[in-house]
């Protein structure tokens, strides 16, 4: 019998040297570091990869390492990243490059129908890894005049790094086969036993039944004791990620959202607005960002536990994306990324209370925000409904 899936590990990994990595040309020099160093192999897999300034440099990164030899393996979402043609494709083979699209159940020129490929993975030579919600383009990087959106991703050297590539290796290979040929044929790189950073794969993708990122979020508001931090670019949880702030919030711990000023999808901002009043009434401490897009998606609690990567707080993330995060279990670690959220919030946010809200949002702009909810919320429950059937 033909082996059909690879084990994967939903449990801590220990031995683990990890660095959080700030959005910009600090996530970009990390990039291109990682890709100029590989060797063997290296995976990509990227929701939105545009060939602008910013994509050329990791494009002409990626083709000077097929031309050395490594394996290079990329992975787009066939939807975010429609705008790479057959021109960059054949580019690509010349080079040496293997490219493909993750594939929707539906498509035409004019619509694109199925789940999409989220994640922001980099994995090289199966010893480091760098998960983010950072994509490939210029409003990610800082560029002169215009500095990148607010993002994080994880760096990862040890043994998370080898079960990503294993992840990598399954949304890669559409046999099941190939992949444990390919998986064989890798060594299983040195894992230094003095590293100690507690480290665990998260996924959702509904089709494949992975709820695992919805479930760390609801652990975190379950075992929560003090103080919660909530960074999420399109931030509209669902019920039970709402019951479980509320009862957070009734025994005491302090929840603070901080959200997207300037959002790059303003229907996804009303959309958020309309529950504005609900985390009011839940004593819920909202900031926004206002100076450029935050697109970070981060949360972390009483000093012990953070989680990075793709995963949004609604229900888009929770049903209709293929997602991973990077739950880190470590304090020296959360504590050090409460103190640069709260630098955040306390430097560049803009605390939103009941009083200054009620007073700027008018009839028009709550009834855009009740027509922004309902749209999105019919929207995710079109597209899962038809996923629940297949």
């Amino acid at each position: 019998m033909p082996v059909r899936r690879i084990a994967l590990s939903t449990e801590y990994t220990y031995h683990n040297k990890i660095r959080l990595v700030k959005g910009g040309h600090q996530y970009f020099d990390t990039l291109e570091e990682m890709i100029i160093s590989a060797k063997k192999t290296i995976h990509f897999q990227t929701y939105i990869y545009d060939d602008d300034t910013t994509g050329r440099r990791i494009t002409d990164a990626l083709k000077k390492a097929a031309e050395r030899g490594v394996a290079v393996y990329l992975l787009t979402d066939a939807y975010a990243s429609k705008s790479l043609g057959k021109d960059f494709e054949k580019e690509m083979s010349d080079a040496g490059v293997h490219f493909r699209r993750f594939e929707p159940i539906l498509q035409s020129k004019y619509f694109y129908y199925g789940r999409r490929l989220h994640h922001k993975i980099v994995v090289t030579d199966a010893c480091y890894s760098l998960v983010a919600g950072v994509n490939i383009s210029d409003r990610y990087n800082d560029l002169p005049g215009q500095p990148a959106w607010l993002d994080w991703a994880l760096f990862s050297e040890g043994e998370v790094s080898y079960e990503l590539f294993k992840v990598c290796l399954e949304m890669w290979h559409k046999s099941h086969a190939n992949a444990v040929r390919e998986l064989r044929a890798q060594k299983v790189p040195a894992i230094n036993s003095n590293w100690q950073c507690a480290v665990k794969v998260r996924r959702n993708d509904w089709v494949h039944r992975h709820n695992q990122i919805t479930r760390s979020y609801l652990g975190m508001l379950r075992n929560a004791e003090e103080k919660i931090i909530i960074m999420s670019s399109y931030f509209l949880p669902g019920r039970a990620i709402r019951r479980y702030i509320r009862r957070a919030s009734a025994r005491g711990v302090d929840i603070s959202v901080m959200l997207a000023g300037k959002s790059d999808i303003p229907i996804a901002k009303y959309a958020e607005k309309y529950i504005y009043h609900w985390l009011f009434k839940n004593n819920i401490h909202v900031y926004e960002y206002p100076s450029r897009v935050l697109h970070g998606k981060i949360s972390t609690y009483d000093d012990k536990w953070v989680t990075v990567g793709s995963y949004n707080v609604n229900n888009i993330s929770a049903f209709a994306s293929v997602e991973l995060n990077l739950d880190i279990e470590n304090k020296e670690f959360a504590k050090d990324v409460r103190k640069k959220l709260e630098d955040i919030i306390e430097n560049e946010c803009v605390l939103v209370t009941a009083e200054n809200y009620s007073s700027n949002n008018n009839i028009f702009n709550r009834l855009m925000q009740v027509a922004a909810y309902e749209v999105i919320r019919f929207m995710v429950y079109l597209f899962t409904f038809y996923v629940k059937q297949r």
